[in-house]
């Protein structure tokens, strides 16, 4: 409305524009000097022209003056104010974001946060930025009450009330704005603020433009001291301040804050002051100008007025003020509108910079009885005088309730009245009262008023969604939440209330800082005549109250009372009857009655019940429920039969004794899965063996089934008591309840420690619950003992509480979850439903032919089946691959999943998996894999390129439960596994596990052993070596004693310590029990933490746990100091193989398969499984055999490979020999060969079909499974492999049976006519091999393997299985060529024929038209083309020379051909896909080298047929005549075949399929890298590796030496067809040929491919390291050898060579190649270390566009969203060019686009938007 009156003035009256801005110009030029002459020239001029109309109108104006004058007083108010009014004040109050400001006449004002200073609000947004919320200075460290500050009035406005509001600003850039650098003199007072600290003094901000002011150390260090408590000054810190030194025109001041000159300050004329710079706080001396009833009026400056009000005279010069008297005055306020200066006279602010004290003699809300009226002052408000001498002041409208009783009679001078105070007013020092009816009876006027749990009324103002607004007073409003409206939810409230309705409530809490009322409706709460509970001091035990809930939780109910009090019901107190679900039973909100059972109130810990007081239950109960259950004490284990199944577990009866227990659903197992998988499977009658009796809990058993809880109470005596644990100890526990401050973890006995929220884990704990379930199983460190309070702090991170050997770990975890998951499959297919019954068969692996049921829209496919029958089958869309399948349509897929809980298989229908394409596993290597299937436990794999499926764990430790989503699987991904046993599997697929993480454990634990004392825990004490101590036994384990020695020292006592003689087969340490006293000697001393053994010498010894001796030949004698100098290699060396030694059982480990033992302190062993006993059926349980802490006797066989432990033998072995008889594991069975057999001591042997019995049989390897444990004979010993037999008369040489099958060890052994069994190993044109042992072979020819007459010899191979044991006859024996000729004749072998009559061969006799056959193959040889004839000669060649190699080769056992054959057969038998194939060379992608030869089909099939035209026409001499017609027809048939191979030979397309043929190609294109390695890739499909080589040597030379590149992929050939064919010396030499004619990198790097995809790892990192040195200045070097790292799992030694580089490179390439570095990081390795090489580079090169690129892209590809998005947040605030700018938000609103929302992309919008405007403003600007 403003604007519009100015553009449209009210009246018509129209202005011009260029009238109004030069008068304004001239009032701003002349300062209001001008516009005084000008107006008195008018008003003259006006005078001369109407002389009687002037001297009328001067006398009523004289009139109109003296009435004001006369009548009233100014006083400000809320409405005189405007913005920009300058005004002194008084902080009152301050609070976190605000100063409460006291203004002239009782005014309050507020100043925000961003209104101190510029140079505040900066520092605020920094910290806020950077989320420094502890490093931020609150503005209670830079203000205090009683303050006197300048500020301005900077916007005025209502609340939401309806009252005003006023705010302000203390910035001086808005108090000081009418200053300039030039107007600026010396000893000016001025006010200002902190702005900056430096180094000698402080930068202030004054807030005039180009002026710098500077206040130095010295000028500051008095006002520190008496002003600042002696802190620092701080930015923001408000100053009152003089300018002492002026420079460079006012650019330049120098400042000081000393008290003394501060407030001896004058403003004079000299400084030129005038109305429109005059700044209030000013000390001047002024004149008195004229008195008034109601203040004085002032004159200074040389002709300025002010105003002083009756409120700030000096109230002890009251009255004696004259005209002309000469006072010092301060600026009060300004109005520069009003051209109006108000002064103050009161002596506190004539000392600029002094402190207001705060009237404090009577507080708000104080009732004064008799307040004497001092003064009345009409339309003003009245004075009032107090009994103790101070003053009172109440404004006009708070005189009456009414208007009409406010007159002079009622308020005469000396009259007493009855007020109430309403607020203070420091800059009058008076208090504010006011004499309302309705504020004297009001029950309250502050919030502070108000107390928790008080009665109060109020009216209905409003209704909202979230509850009901109550007024109680004008200032006091309250919310009612929606749950308080009643005693029960109400849906419609308005139903209930209205506007305007009186309402009485109760209130639930008040805070007075945010002024928020919370009150309640609750009938049972307003009306309760119960105590009430605010504080945790009054909550007396056995004290009734009522409160409400606010939590239900499955432990209780959590209830609130009044002041946030609040406790806890336990689930055991909700009611007299069991309460199965409470958050069935109760809701939030409901009002209940609860009696106080405990409290401590210094935790704010309270313990309710919601029972009455004849529901407690009784001790007697409990006494008499624990005696029936005392017979089974924690940890023992027992079988339970299940009985029925409730809600959280099964309910279960011990056997024999039938007592009744309860086994919790998380109990089950240490995997949750398998505790819903078991819970859901198990049925009544169902029986579990093995249970451990966890705790009793008012008389009922509770049972455990968890394996890792049971294997530690089976190695010793468990805790009872807080006193029998160590710090440093690890447990097994069960998290009992999750906290948002930690976990709590129950162990058994009742023991329950707490994990607080930094233990947790090693990563940042957001929420407890994303890390731990209730029920889980954890692995706890003791970290903190108390002993007196009973309390136990653990840790569960994984650094402390994981083993060093991560991987095996994670292997154990997986096998024990895999064996549940077979008994559990074991249990299914007991069940009579045909379903569960066929789900239990399944395996994963296993192919299964299916029809498609249906298609989802998602792409998941659904399948039926006979093998499947009702059962859910699925494949996903990843699984279903490039095919593209429809219902109704048939298809194989392969198993990767069943889930036995949801009766759902998930298969696979890729073609890689369903491939026969399965790689050999070595026993330890790395493998990259493909995860095809995820669940929390375990993950299903491929090997890349391959169909074995592999499992591997998804997590490495019972406490590693939390993954970050870089750290999470996903299905697709390709990762890299290792194997790390050998044979470790599960239904034929192997185990392995991922990269363990790294810990920073051992060098912490290296740094407590080598760091001072204050890092080494423990006691000290001053023993030594030698001393004999007494003490008692503490603490029982399998293998150790703690005892409590004097003064708090506990030592360690190692079972081979206690007893110098010990049985075999005892436990020494049980002897001894908890409480025990015992004598002892002190034979070293370990640490605590690292249990390292610490010299005598060492400084910390003191420090150290005492290693003890209980053994009395040592206490009676000397014994000498345990060796701890000397290495631990050397002392397992010490040991000889063979000795015979005393080892005390640890553990079994289960992945490992090998027992762990202890001989000394210092000193562990192992002893293999297959070494633990010679019987067979001790070794299927070997857990069971041996109890922790037993003695056993075992043979020393040496240190282990890491020479870590000792390897141990229980059964007498330490060295396999020939003929030695031992135990093995079958680790493979391979079909038609035999059994790999891992045998002790390391070594693998392999049994042959031969060897597996004295008998052979039609299946060999039937029953012969993976991890079946056998008893064996080593026959052959070599280096690596051993020759071993399973066959009987090996194994039991004593006893003399008949061999059916005897051994054959050479051909020498065989004479004519005998009869023997064999094997068919193979069928060719030469006839059937069949072998008769693993070293001798014979062939069958055709005429002797039937009696039916056979042309085509595919019927031999489709009927005659490989592997079929047959019967054959010795027809003769070369033993100089080691030929045999076999029968298989039925004449000969007496059994029948291998061809069955149902194929309706002919007999032999029967021959149909052969010599009509062989007349026209004798044509059709004659009339071959000449081409054709001069070829013949060069393939005759080549079939003599391969005949030739082929005989070299022969092993002299298999006999291939007869001399009488002919050479095609040969060549036939060399081309046979049943021979053995040579790896294929890989090259360029554009034809594929690793082709068999069974794809030549044109070439192979017509060389068969040349070879059976030569062999019909060489075989037979007596050939019958064919007649005329047969010989035309043969005629016409061979001209056609020429022909057709004619116009093969002109088609353009055709693909060279001979020599010549390529010999011709390549005189065509004699420069083709391509062609020449088509040559070579022809000759490599013959396996002629020789030819190869010199066709790649012929290229080399023909290939001209312009063309590098040709040469070079000729070169790099030729590598590859060394390094899989030649030798490393040949592949050494072909290299540094190449090396001399192509560039050297280019040659490095082609071969460390070569290395890396063959897999020769070493090789490639040794070749890789020699380039590091010759090509240290290549940056692509570097690049590639990380690249090579990260690929196999090397991540910490990229981190290495990075430095590395960085030392090699030039600076200039440092950035580059850490952001390729991080990029590599990103895509293989860690992506947290990628983002932190990216943050560590940017924040030295903020600038570097190119960078912030990289990094976006990163994050887009493996980041997750949130991240992302405040990347672009961080791009998007840079101060960069406008261009690069430009391409950021493009960039930004990109991924918006594709990935956020409609809103986001709006908001990416906007900030480019306010980007832009800021960017224009700087420009106008």
């Amino acid at each position: 409305m403003a604007a519009a009156e100015e553009d449209f003035p009210r009246g018509g009256l129209q202005r011009k524009s260029g009238a109004g801005k030069e008068r304004r110009s001239l009032e701003e030029d002349n300062l209001f000097g001008l516009r005084c002459e000008v107006e008195s020239k008018k008003r003259k001029r006006k005078k001369e022209l109407n002389p009687d109309k002037a001297k009328k109108k001067g006398k009523e104006k004289n009139a109109v003056l003296q009435t004001k004058e006369s009548i009233g007083a100014e006083i400000l108010s809320f409405k005189k104010l405007k913005v920009g009014t300058l005004l002194l004040g008084c902080v009152k109050e301050v609070t976190d974001y605000e100063l409460v400001v006291g203004l002239p006449h009782g005014l309050t004002g507020y100043v925000s946060l961003t209104n101190i200073c510029d140079a505040y609000t900066k520092s605020l947004r920094e910290q806020i930025n950077e989320e420094l919320a502890e490093d931020l200075t609150a503005l209670s460290d830079l203000y205090s009450a009683g303050m006197i500050v300048r500020c301005t009035v900077s916007e005025l406005g209502k609340t939401k009330a309806s009252h005003h509001s006023l705010k302000l600003s203390i910035n001086p850039k808005d108090v000081n704005k009418a200053l300039s650098a030039g107007a600026l003199r010396a000893g000016m007072l001025l006010s200002g603020c902190v702005s900056s600290v430096e180094d000698h003094g402080y930068l202030v901000d004054i807030g005039v433009k180009a002026t710098k002011a500077f206040l130095s150390q010295e000028k500051a260090q008095e006002y520190i001291k008496r002003r600042n408590r002696g802190l620092p000054l701080r930015v923001g810190q408000y100053l009152t301040f003089l300018l002492e030194s002026v420079k460079n025109d006012g650019r330049i001041v120098q400042l000081s804050v000393q008290p003394a000159a501060v407030g001896a300050a004058i403003a004079a004329e000299d400084q030129k002051w005038s109305l429109c710079n005059l700044l209030p706080g000013l000390v001047m001396r002024v004149e008195v100008q004229k008195v008034t009833l109601h203040g004085l009026v002032l004159q200074f400056l040389s002709g300025l007025s002010g105003s002083v009000d009756f409120m700030h005279l000096d109230p002890q010069k009251v009255g004696t003020y004259r005209k002309g008297q000469k006072l010092r005055a301060c600026v009060l306020y300004v109005q520069p509108d009003a051209k109006s200066v108000h002064l103050t006279l009161r002596p506190l602010f004539l000392q600029p910079g002094a402190v207001s004290q705060q009237p404090g003699k009577h507080g708000i809300g104080e009732v004064l009885e008799y307040c004497t009226v001092l003064r009345y002052h009409k339309a003003v408000g009245v004075i009032f005088q107090l009994g103790d001498g101070s003053f009172a002041y109440s404004r006009k409208f708070h005189l009456s309730d009414t208007k009409l009783t406010v007159n002079a009679t009622v308020f005469k001078e000396g009259t007493n009245h009855r007020c109430r105070v309403i607020d203070q007013s420091p800059m009058e020092q008076m208090a504010l009262v006011s004499l309302k009816k309705s504020i004297l009876d009001a029950p309250f006027l502050r919030y502070q008023d108000i107390q928790p749990g008080q009665l109060i009324e109020g009216k209905v103002s409003s209704l909202e969604k979230y509850g009901m607004h109550v007024k109680l007073t004008d200032q006091i409003r309250g919310l009612v939440p929606r749950t308080h409206l009643a005693d029960i939810p109400l849906k419609h409230p308005e139903k209930l209330y209205s506007v305007g309705d009186q309402v009485k409530c109760r209130v639930l809490t008040v805070n007075s800082e945010t002024k928020k009322l919370i009150l309640t409706r609750k009938k049972t709460l307003v009306a309760s005549k119960l105590s009430i509970i605010t504080h945790y001091k009054e909550a007396i035990p056995r004290r009734l109250a009522h409160g409400y809930i606010v939590c239900v939780k499955p432990f209780g109910c959590i209830v609130r009372f009044y002041n946030e009090a609040r406790g806890l019901v336990p689930r055991q107190e909700l009611s007299a009857l069991p309460v199965p679900s409470p958050e069935k039973a109760f809701y939030i909100g409901q009002v209940v009655k609860v009696m106080v059972l405990k409290c401590d109130p210094s935790q704010e810990r309270l313990l309710l019940s919601m029972k009455t007081r004849e529901e407690v239950g009784t001790e007697a109960d409990d006494i008499k429920k624990n005696k029936e259950s005392s017979m089974y004490p924690t940890g023992k284990i027992v079988d339970v039969e299940v009985l029925a199944k409730v809600a959280n577990g099964l309910e279960v009866s011990i056997l024999p004794e039938r007592a009744p227990a309860f086994l919790p659903a998380t109990h089950l197992s240490d995997h949750l899965s398998n505790c819903r998988l078991l819970s859901e499977r198990l049925q009544r009658g169902d029986v579990l063996s093995r249970v451990m009796c966890l705790s009793q809990t008012h008389g009922q058993i509770i049972l455990c089934r968890k394996a890792a809880v049971m294997a530690f109470a089976e190695q010793g005596p468990l805790p009872k008591d807080v006193l029998e644990l160590q710090v440093g100890m690890q447990m097994p526990g069960l998290v009992k309840s999750i906290m948002p401050y930690g976990v709590f973890v129950e162990f058994p006995h009742g023991l329950v420690g707490l994990a607080p929220k930094a233990a947790m884990s090693d990563k940042f704990v957001t929420n407890a619950e994303d890390h731990f379930v209730v029920g889980q199983t954890v692995i706890a460190k003791v970290t903190n003992l108390d002993e007196e309070k009973k309390r136990v702090l653990l840790t569960l991170k994984m650094s402390e509480c994981g083993s060093a050997e991560a991987g095996y770990e994670s292997l154990m975890l997986l096998s024990q979850y895999l064996r549940e998951l077979e008994f559990i499959r074991t249990l299914m297919s007991s069940r009579e439903s045909a379903v569960v019954a066929s789900l239990s068969q399944l395996t994963i692996g296993q192919r299964l032919q299916l029809v498609v049921d249906r298609v989802k829209a998602d792409g998941t496919v659904y399948f039926t089946g006979t093998q499947v029958s009702r059962l859910t089958v699925t494949a996903s869309h990843y699984h279903q691959g490039e095919v593209r399948v429809s219902p109704g349509q048939k298809c194989t897929a392969v198993v990767v999943f069943i889930d036995l809980l949801s009766s759902i298989v998930h298969v696979s229908l890729l073609q890689q998996l369903l491939s026969v394409n399965v790689k050999k596993l070595k026993g330890i290597s790395q493998h990259p894999v493909v995860v095809q299937f995820m669940t929390p436990d375990v993950a299903v794999v491929s090997l890349a390129g391959t169909s074995q499926l592999l499992l591997i764990p998804v997590t490495f430790h019972l406490n590693d439960t939390f993954h970050f989503e870089s750290e999470k699987f996903s299905v697709g991904q390709t990762i890299s596994v290792s194997l790390l046993a050998a044979g470790v599997e599960h239904r034929g697929l192997p185990l392995a596990t991922r990269g363990p993480r790294k810990h920073r454990r051992a060098k912490r634990e290296r740094q407590l052993s080598e760091g001072g004392e204050d890092m080494l825990p423990g006691v000290q004490h001053a023993l030594c070596v030698g001393d004999v101590v007494n003490g008692c036994v503490k603490s029982v384990r399998a293998t150790s004693l703690l005892i409590a020695l004097q003064g708090g020292v506990t030592g360690f006592v190692h079972v081979s310590e206690i007893l110098d003689r010990v049985p075999e087969g005892t436990i020494p340490t049980s002897r001894l029990q908890v409480g025990k006293a015992v004598r002892a000697k002190i034979i070293g001393g370990t640490e605590a933490k690292s249990h390292k053994f610490l010299p005598i010498t060492h400084p910390n010894f003191s420090l150290t746990v005492p290693e003890l001796t209980l053994r009395p030949s040592k206490l009676s004698g000397e014994c000498a100091a345990m060796i701890q100098g000397e290495q631990l290699a050397d002392r397992l060396n010490s040991f000889k193989r063979g000795q015979v030694l005393t080892c005390y059982v640890f553990k079994y480990n289960c992945i490992k398969q090998c027992l762990d033992v202890e001989v000394t302190p210092d000193i562990r062993g192992k002893i293999e499984l297959l070494l633990l006993s010679p019987i067979l059926k001790n070794l299927k349980h070997p857990e069971r055999g041996f109890r922790p802490g037993q003695a056993l006797k075992a043979i020393v066989i040496g240190p282990d490979s890491r020479e870590t432990r000792l390897s141990l033998s229980l059964t007498g072995m330490c060295s396999l020999d020939e003929g030695s008889i031992t135990l093995g594991t079958i680790k493979k069975v391979t079909p038609h060969v035999g059994v790999t057999i891992g045998l002790p001591l390391g070594k693998t042997g392999r049994v042959g079909l031969f060897d597996l019995a004295d008998s052979y049989c039609e299946s060999p390897l039937e029953g012969l499974t993976p991890g079946r444990i056998v008893r064996c004979c080593v026959t052959s010993k070599n280096e690596d492999q051993l020759a071993v037999s399973l066959r009987n008369s090996r194994l039991h040489p004593e006893i003399t049976s008949s061999v059916r099958d005897p051994e054959i060890a050479s051909v020498r052994d065989l004479r004519k006519g005998q009869l023997l069994r064999g094997y068919i190993k193979s069928i060719g044109e030469p006839g059937v091999f069949v072998s008769l042992s693993a070293s001798v072979s014979g062939r069958v020819q055709y005429h002797n393997v039937t009696d039916y007459f056979v042309k085509d010899h595919d019927i031999f191979l489709n009927n005659i299985p490989k592997g079929k044991l047959v019967t054959v006859k010795v027809l003769s024996v070369n033993n100089e060529q080691g030929h045999v000729e076999l029968s298989l004749l039925p004449q000969d072998t007496k059994n029948p024929d291998l061809l069955p009559e149902s194929l309706g061969l002919l007999p032999k006799e029967h021959k149909p038209l052969k010599d009509a056959e062989e007349e026209v193959t004798k044509v059709r040889k004659r009339k071959r083309g000449d081409s054709e004839c001069e070829q013949l000669p060069s393939k005759k060649l080549k079939i003599k020379k391969k005949l030739q190699n082929c005989e070299e080769s022969d092993s002299g056992v298999e006999v291939y051909c007869r001399e009488e054959e002919s050479d095609t057969d040969v060549e036939q038998l060399q081309q046979h896909p049943s021979k053995a194939k040579l790896p294929r060379l890989q090259v360029s992608s554009t034809f594929a080298w690793d082709l068999s030869v069974n794809t030549i089909t044109p070439v192979t099939r017509r060389q068969e047929d040349e070879s059976s035209d030569s062999e019909e026409d060489e075989s037979g001499d007596s050939k019958p005549k064919v007649n005329r017609r047969q010989k035309e027809a043969g005629q016409q048939q061979v001209e056609k075949e020429l022909a057709k191979v004619e116009q093969q030979l002109m088609d353009p397309n055709r693909q060279p399929q001979s020599a010549d043929d390529f010999d011709r190609l390549v005189l065509s294109s004699p420069n083709s890298s391509i062609v020449w390695m088509q040559y070579m890739a022809f000759h490599l499909h013959a396996t002629e590796i020789e030819k190869a080589q010199a066709v790649a040597e012929r290229a080399l030379k023909t290939i001209s030496f312009r063309e590098e590149q040709e040469k070079l992929n000729i070169w790099v050939a030729l590598l590859n067809l060394e390094n899989l064919y030649g030798t490393e010396e040949s592949l050494m030499k072909v290299f540094e040929r190449a090396l001399q004619y192509c560039e050297p990198l280019k040659v490095f790097h082609k071969l460390a491919n070569i290395y890396t995809k063959s897999e020769k790892f070493k090789q490639a990192d040794s070749l890789y390291n020699s380039m590091l040195k010759r090509f240290r200045q290549q940056s692509s070097v570097w690049l590639t050898y990380a690249t090579f790292l990260l690929k196999q799992g090397r991540a910490d030694c990229t981190t290495v060579l990075l430095q590395r580089a960085l030392k090699s490179l030039s600076q200039k390439e440092h950035v580059d190649v850490i952001a390729k570095f991080a990029q590599l990081e990103f895509r293989l390795g860690d992506t947290e270390r990628a983002k932190a090489m990216f943050e560590n580079t940017l924040s030295s090169y903020p600038k570097r566009t190119d960078l912030w690129s990289v990094y976006i892209d990163m994050m887009v590809k493996h980041g997750d969203q949130e991240q992302i998005r405040h990347l672009f947040e961080r791009v998007v605030h840079l101060k960069l060019a406008p261009k690069k700018m430009k391409f950021f938000f493009k960039r930004y609103l990109e991924y918006e686009k594709k990935h956020g929302s409609e809103e986001s992309v709006q908001a990416v919008k906007e900030k480019a938007l306010e980007y832009v405007e800021s960017k224009s403003s700087l420009v106008d600007s």
